[in-house]
């Protein structure tokens, strides 16, 4: 009898764990179907404001617009690799450490370009508001062009950093190694991982300075008699946007470290918890971040609402918005050079 008693218990430990293992696998494929739709949604958002701000010309000669492109494009291309690193994750797709290397590395170097970015549309929205004789001058498209190699070439340094650790404590073997891609893999050593977290904060400490320097401008700009109130309170709206876009990626820095604390405890709870961040602090910033700051320029919005709500359709609502557009187009063209006015007069 004890040995039956046995038998039994043992089948019924063995049909608990199978409806364990089937509720896992339940959730897990909601999870990875739920960041699908969230992903395809916001991939047709912002490839539709790339599409908006390709297709109207007045927007190539603004520099407040190329740098918004910018980020947008940046954002577009972690989405996709993030959404492909969780994919891989999901279905336990190892590759080689070379592939993975250099993954995580574009990884990396896309969440610097989207920081970097902000900081330099702060500045520029600085420029605008306390030196507005001398914006035309200073941001100019030339120049914006050469702040965007600059924050290329800045924020690849701490991945070239890491990548260059590797390749001088690491054997030959290494390479031929597959890992799951993620960047825990090019942490080697803990003061490696020390390392990476004092040159990411240091980075952030900079660019919350800048922006807090901005804001502190802008600020004072509000109180002079002869500044546009209007114009003040509605860039001083949009550095506090981006230093709100700046927390969500310092949150998103100290994520992996908590992930780890977590996973010494409980590797479920640490599983809900990397979903959760994924979702909540680079999921969503990839889309909301520039769809709100793009809903809050007219010009912008008038453009963008025309490609997602009208497309190529001639209806009522569509022409009212072509009526829109062509007193923008009509404004910019009287904002860019006082010889156009008498052309237009």
């Amino acid at each position: 009898m004890p040995q039956n008693s046995n038998i039994s218990n043992s089948s019924s430990n063995i049909s608990i764990s199978s409806e364990n293992v089937g509720k896992i696998l339940t959730v897990a494929n909601f999870k990875i179907a739920f960041s699908q739709v969230l992903v395809c949604i916001f991939f047709y958002i912002n490839c539709t404001m790339l599409f908006t701000f390709l297709r109207k010309h007045s927007f190539h000669q603004d520099t407040r617009y190329i740098l918004f492109a910018h980020m947008l494009m940046v954002d577009t291309l972690q989405l996709l690799f993030m959404d492909l690193g969780v994919t891989l994750a999901y279905f336990f797709i190892v590759a080689p450490a070379g592939a993975c290397i250099l993954f995580c590395m574009i990884m990396a170097s896309l969440t610097y370009f989207t920081t970097l970015t902000l900081t330099f549309m702060c500045l520029e929205r600085y420029v605008a508001i306390c030196m507005p004789l001398r914006h035309a001058v200073i941001a100019t498209v030339k120049r914006t062009l050469y702040a965007i190699l600059i924050i290329w070439l800045i924020g690849s340094i701490p991945s070239f950093k890491e990548l260059f650790i590797i390749v001088a404590i690491e054997t030959v073997t290494f390479y031929s190694q597959r890992f799951i891609c993620a960047y825990d893999m090019m942490i080697r050593s803990k003061w490696q991982s020390d390392l990476m977290s004092g040159v990411a904060l240091s980075y952030f400490f900079l660019m919350s300075i800048i922006v807090l320097f901005t804001y502190l401008k802008m600020m004072q700009a509000a109180r002079s008699a002869s500044a546009d109130k209007m114009l003040v309170t509605k860039a001083r709206h949009t550095v506090v946007l981006h230093a709100f876009q700046l927390l969500l990626s310092l949150i998103t820095l100290v994520c992996p470290f908590v992930e780890m604390t977590v996973l010494q405890v409980d590797i479920q709870v640490f599983s809900n918890l990397r979903y959760f961040n994924f979702v909540v602090f680079s999921l969503f910033p990839r889309c909301l971040s520039p769809l709100i700051y793009g809903i809050r320029d007219e010009k912008f919005n008038s453009v963008f609402q025309q490609y997602v709500f009208c497309g190529l359709d001639h209806n009522d609502i569509c022409n009212k918005h072509k009526i829109h557009l062509l007193l923008f187009s009509v404004q910019g063209l009287k904002e860019m050079e006082p010889g156009m006015n008498v052309m237009l007069v």
